[in-house]
Formats: C-alpha cells, sequence, structure tokens
C-alpha cells in the first residue's frame, strides 16, 4: 500500500549521501521491483521535470540545498503516488526555492494529487486549498466546520 500509493517528502530531504540523483530517485522503483532500465528511464525523466537534467550523477553533497530538496521531490514521485505527505517541505529552503518547491506541489494536485503538508510558513499555507490548524493536537481554525471535516 504505502509503496503505490503513498509520497513522503520531508524538510531534511532524506537522501542517501553515497548515491547518486539519479540512484536516490530509483530507490522506491528499486523497492518496488521495477525492471532496472525502467527505474532509470523514470528516474531521469523525474529530475529532468523538476530541472535537474544536469544533475543526474552528482551526490547530495555535491547539490545545493534547493537541488536536494528537488531530488526529494523527484524520488517521492518515483511511484507514481495518489498521496502525497509532506513534512515541512520548505523548512530548510531560501523564499525564491520555498516558493519553487510549493509551485511544483501546486502542478501535482493540479495532476490529481492529494496533499496533506505540515508546514509553520504562512505564505505555504495560503497557497493551499484547504488548511486546519492544530494546538496541542486539536483543530482549532479551518477552512470547514467540524460537521463538514469530519472531525469529533
Amino acid at each position: 500500500m504505502r509503496t503505490n500509493n503513498a509520497g513522503f517528502v520531508f524538510q531534511t530531504f532524506n537522501l542517501v549521501s553515497y548515491l547518486t540523483a539519479l540512484e536516490n530517485v530509483q530507490v522506491p522503483m528499486y523497492l518496488a521491483h521495477l525492471d532496472e532500465a525502467a527505474q532509470e528511464e523514470r528516474a531521469a525523466r523525474l529530475l529532468r521535470r523538476v530541472g535537474l537534467g544536469d544533475r543526474l550523477h552528482h551526490k547530495p553533497c555535491e547539490l545545493s540545498v534547493g537541488q536536494q530538496q528537488r531530488v526529494a521531490l523527484a524520488r517521492m514521485l518515483a511511484n507514481d503516488p495518489v498521496v502525497i505527505l509532506a513534512d515541512e517541505p520548505t523548512g530548510n529552503l531560501d523564499p525564491d526555492t520555498s516558493r519553487q518547491v510549493i509551485g511544483y506541489f501546486e502542478e501535482f494536485n493540479q495532476e490529481g494529487k492529494t496533499i496533506v503538508m505540515v508546514t509553520h510558513d504562512p505564505r505555504a499555507a495560503e497557497r493551499a486549498q484547504r488548511t486546519l490548524r492544530l494546538t496541542d493536537g486539536k483543530i482549532v481554525a479551518g477552512d470547514g466546520t467540524k460537521e463538514r471535516l469530519h472531525v469529533a
């Protein structure tokens, strides 16, 4: 279920330091037992999509922070998830790169993917279609009623 339906993006990227960008994107496909040639072709296509076609064979330490997050975005898309779970995906990024990453999330959402993002960044939150604010594990504000949100 997780391998084929959910993609994850983390604040700290969680890239494997000794793997190239291409190999990092291939990891979820390897775990899903995709053919190696298909893995490489799809990983290269996803990296080109996020503007890293010229960085396929670079390791994370050879990439900027923004480039590392874009590798993480490509890796998250590797198995074409229906749901994207993002934990502070812009937390370590400068404002321009943050806007770029949120722009990618908007593209993914327009393609039919559901995105659940945790953020403390009000600029990122204001671009969401729906927001909920939690305090001490309880919803304290949102854009819908508790009944509509199915919250007890």
